[in-house]
């Protein structure tokens, strides 16, 4: 298991700016803001530091990410498991599967990347969250179901320079004034 650097840490700034080595990003997050107590479902990004650990790229669509990350093409078979009920909860799984999963192979470009985290993981707690990603933005930036989004141009600017111990920082989010 790889220790994160900070010095190296791509950090979000909600609502909408990931910062790393001096530039700036236009980011998306999840549309339930970030959270310190991530739940399947709630539609936040989780608040913590998350090991980058491995790239997945549509090969039909783009060549191999330039990256020093571990990375691997996926197929139209490929999914990921959101069922916290099931053995294979928050891991990839082969489709069709009966457990209620995420397709990884869509139609719209944002999973043509996809840089899993290390986002309860080790170990997996069924029902804190799965499928969290950082990946390709709408064009508009909508927010996501939970995950980072960035423009694909800039996923892989970013990806061609992290190493094995570079992690996602998410701060949690500041906490509204006390009245009275």
């Amino acid at each position: 298991m790889s220790v994160c650097v900070p010095d190296d840490d791509l950090v979000v700034h909600p609502p909408g700016l990931l910062r790393w080595r001096g530039r700036r990003f236009a980011c998306a997050i999840g549309r339930g803001g970030v959270r310190t107590d991530k739940r399947e479902g709630d539609g936040a990004t989780p608040a913590g530091r998350f090991p980058l650990r491995r790239v997945l790229y549509r090969p039909d669509r783009m060549a191999p990410p330039r990256t020093a990350l571990p990375f691997a093409p996926m197929g139209p078979r490929d999914g990921w498991c959101d069922d916290p009920g099931h053995s294979l909860y928050n891991r990839p799984l082969r489709l069709p599967h009966e457990a209620r999963h995420e397709e990884l192979w869509r139609a719209d470009h944002v999973y043509d990347l996809i840089v899993v985290l290390g986002h309860n993981d080790a170990p997996i707690v069924p029902g804190l969250g799965s499928a969290v990603f950082l990946h390709v933005a709408q064009p508009d930036y909508a927010p996501t179901a939970g995950c980072v989004a960035v423009a694909a141009g800039n996923l892989l600017t970013i990806l061609a320079g992290v190493g094995r111990r570079t992690c996602l920082r998410v701060p949690p989010a500041e906490a509204p004034p006390v009245r009275g």
